[in-house]
C-alpha cells in the first residue's frame, strides 16, 4: 500500500512552497502531489455573484466523499481522474486530470487535517505555521496576480471568513499533526528535516505513524 502524507496549514502559510522544496530534495519519481483545493464542490449551477459570497474556508465547501474515495484509490495503487478548480469562476473547471499513484502521495490544503475520515487514511500528518500578518501579505500578492482578484475583495474575504475560520477550524487542526513546520519567511532547517523524514518513510527506515 502506498504512503499518504497530509499537509495542512492556514491560507498562504506556504504549504505548496514547502512541499515543492521537499520534492526537490527527495525527487519526484516516487511522489504524487495533490491539492485539496481541487475538491471544492461543483457550483456551476449557482450564479457567479452567489459563488463569490460563499465561505470557502469552511469544511462544508469541500466534497469529502470524493476526496476520501480518491485518496483511498491512490493508496491502493489505483489511478484517479481528479477534478480541477478554477478560482476565477469559483467552481470546478471542465478539465479533469489523470493522476497515477506513486509510492508517496502528498496532499496539501487548508483542510488537510480537518476531516476525521481523511485523517484516518494518513500515514503522516504535517502542519505548516506562519503568522497572520505573513499569511495576509502572501495572500494579497498571490490572489492579485494568480487569481485576478482586487485588493479590496481579498482584504474583505480575509477578515470576514479566512481569518475567523482559521481561528475556529484550521488552526486547531494542528493538534492532529505529527510534525509542525515553521515557514514565516526566514531561513531554517525545516525543509531539510522534513525531506529527511519523508526519505526515511520511502525507504522503510521509519514506520508510518497512523497505520
Amino acid at each position: 500500500m502506498n504512503i499518504l502524507v497530509l499537509v495542512g496549514g492556514g491560507t498562504a502559510s506556504g504549504k505548496t512552497y514547502v512541499i515543492n522544496e521537499v520534492c526537490k530534495h527527495i525527487g519526484t519519481d516516487n511522489v504524487c502531489h495533490l491539492s485539496i483545493d481541487d475538491y471544492y464542490k461543483d457550483q456551476s449551477n449557482i450564479p457567479l455573484e452567489e459563488r463569490r459570497k460563499q465561505n470557502y474556508d469552511h469544511p462544508k465547501a469541500f466534497d469529502w466523499k470524493l476526496i476520501n474515495s480518491q485518496l483511498l484509490d491512490l493508496k491502493n495503487n489505483k489511478s484517479i481522474l481528479k477534478p480541477t478548480y478554477d478560482y476565477t469562476i469559483h467552481t470546478r473547471s471542465e478539465i479533469t486530470e489523470l493522476v497515477e499513484p506513486k509510492k508517496l502521495i502528498i496532499v496539501e490544503g487548508i483542510m488537510a487535517l480537518v476531516n476525521k475520515n481523511v485523517r484516518s487514511l494518513a500515514d503522516l500528518t504535517i502542519f505548516i505555521n506562519a503568522t497572520r500578518e505573513r499569511r495576509l501579505l502572501r495572500r494579497l500578492s498571490r490572489d492579485q496576480v494568480e487569481r485576478k482578484r482586487t485588493f479590496d475583495s481579498i482584504v474583505e474575504q480575509y477578515f470576514t471568513t479566512v481569518q475567523p475560520m482559521y481561528e475556529e477550524i484550521i488552526g486547531p487542526s494542528s493538534y492532529y499533526a505529527d510534525i509542525l513546520v515553521n515557514n514565516d519567511g526566514y531561513d531554517n532547517r525545516s525543509i531539510e528535516v522534513l525531506a529527511s523524514v519523508l526519505k526515511a518513510l520511502l525507504n522503510g527506515e521509519i514506520k508510518p505513524t497512523k497505520n
